[in-house]
């Protein structure tokens, strides 16, 4: 029915590439739908470009409009949450950092931002002439929506994903097609887990309930959670997450995973992206199990916060003494991004037995001189960004311990903190309290 549009649409990755000119704006979208074929055809037009913006977000492979161009004479790009390849590009003075929470990304596009051609990885075109955006729901619709030239990149190799809404477009949406090159999702693996992340995993899955819905962020922290959680007693968990990782997929094969208590989305494991081994893609792919949104569905405190027992688990870098909390860089350096972790924070605050857990070690070693240093500091040091402020934060959690802080005055808050550090840096965080008159005299000696 769509196949006379369809031909009529198809152009090939050079005549893509053709319709750049110099100083626009271009976005590539989020992780396995950045585009392929296209970014390599466009590469090869260095040169004959000048400033061309391009916005992405967690590039899971090397970007060719990047690596061709170490001069960004041609190609600027920008990134809005990095990924470990961005993290390589930032340091290397090649990706710049957006600032953002991610649930407000979908209404920047469609109230701040400029996007001249979108170039978006999608699955084939159904019988209806729909293009799903597979493992990438997030802000796809609205960067789309928001574009002057809307440009698809179909990859065969992409699963469709069922949605709960926008998780497609219509072939009457869109103004070009390529048939890309087929290239299968990048997987991501899985971090190692460390003693000291099956610690704090201990501290952890005792606070859940049968029925608890789960958000779980990124990393080894999440993943040994996710892993106890699957061995324990626990039964009739839900999932409600921006991120679908293996975590779920080993919940759910544990026979934990059922979704059957939600109070929203009842039935079904709610996520915005996905990102994992090649069996979750499988998994993912039409699963009348699962359902993509829009991150702002799935991040809005109001909507997340509808079920019952919310439970958020992710990872920080640093906390101070007041209860502040970098999740994203250290110092002046960007580690990753803001993300959806103060979504889930303030969601938690709103669901009924809910809770939040920031978790991290107490201590890392310094890799320039080899010296052990706490992840605990006076104060969140100069340069460095208070991803979670302290009126929001819930727990904290250390291989020492969980600290609930939630409605606590800063001596209190002291108090917590310092016995989540490690006992060598105790008395230096006590001296450091009483300098900034939160420490009382009757506070107890960790």
């Amino acid at each position: 029915m769509f196949r006379s549009e369809y031909r009529k649409k198809r152009i090939s990755a050079d005549q893509a590439a053709g319709l750049v000119t110099s100083g626009q704006w271009l976005d590539y979208g989020l992780g396995n739908t950045m585009p392929y074929s296209i970014d390599q055809a466009l590469a090869r037009r260095k040169g004959e470009l000048e400033d061309v913006k391009i916005r992405g977000l967690m590039a899971m492979r090397p970007l060719a409009v990047v690596e061709c161009d170490p001069e960004r004479e041609s190609f600027w790009y920008m990134s809005w949450h990095l990924s470990s390849y961005e993290r390589g590009l930032n340091r290397r003075g090649l990706c710049d950092y957006i600032p953002m929470t991610y649930r407000s990304q979908p209404e920047l596009y469609r109230k701040c931002l400029d996007v001249d051609v979108a170039f978006i990885s999608v699955a084939p075109m159904d019988h209806n002439g729909c293009f799903n955006f597979s493992l990438t729901n997030s802000s796809t619709r609205a960067l789309l929506e928001t574009a002057k030239v809307v440009v698809l990149e179909e990859n065969e190799c992409l699963p469709r994903c069922y949605g709960g809404s926008e998780e497609y477009i219509h072939i009457a949406d869109v103004d070009y097609i390529v048939r890309g090159e087929p290239v299968a999702p990048v997987t991501l693996p899985a971090a190692p887990v460390t003693d000291a992340d099956r610690s704090i995993a201990e501290f952890i899955v005792p606070q859940l309930r049968d029925g608890s819905v789960i958000q779980l962020g990124i990393g080894a922290l999440p993943n040994a959670v996710g892993g106890m959680i699957a061995a324990s007693d626990l039964k009739d968990l839900g999932m409600h997450t921006e991120l679908l990782t293996d975590a779920y997929l080993d919940i759910f094969k544990a026979g934990k995973l059922t979704n059957r208590y939600k109070t929203i989305d009842r039935h079904r494991g709610v996520f915005t992206f996905c990102a994992g081994s090649r069996e979750l893609y499988e998994w993912a792919g039409e699963n009348p199990l699962l359902a993509s949104y829009p991150v702002n569905y799935t991040n809005a405190a109001e909507i997340a916060g509808r079920n019952d027992r919310l439970i958020s688990i992710n990872s920080c870098l640093e906390a101070d003494l007041f209860g502040q909390v970098s999740s994203e860089s250290t110092r002046d350096r960007q580690i990753s991004g803001t993300g959806g972790q103060l979504d889930f924070v303030q969601g938690c605050y709103i669901s009924n037995g809910g809770q939040s857990f920031l978790c991290m070690h107490s201590t890392f070693r310094d890799k320039e001189t080899g010296a052990v240093k706490s992840r605990i500091l006076p104060e969140i040091p100069g340069g460095a960004i208070v991803t979670a402020p302290r009126s929001q934060i819930h727990c904290l959690v250390t291989e020492w311990g969980i600290a609930n802080l939630a409605g606590r005055s800063t001596w209190e808050r002291a108090e917590r903190v310092i016995g989540l550090a490690h006992p060598d840096f105790r008395e230096e965080l006590i001296a450091a309290a009483e300098k900034r008159g939160i420490w009382r005299r009757s506070n107890k000696r960790i």
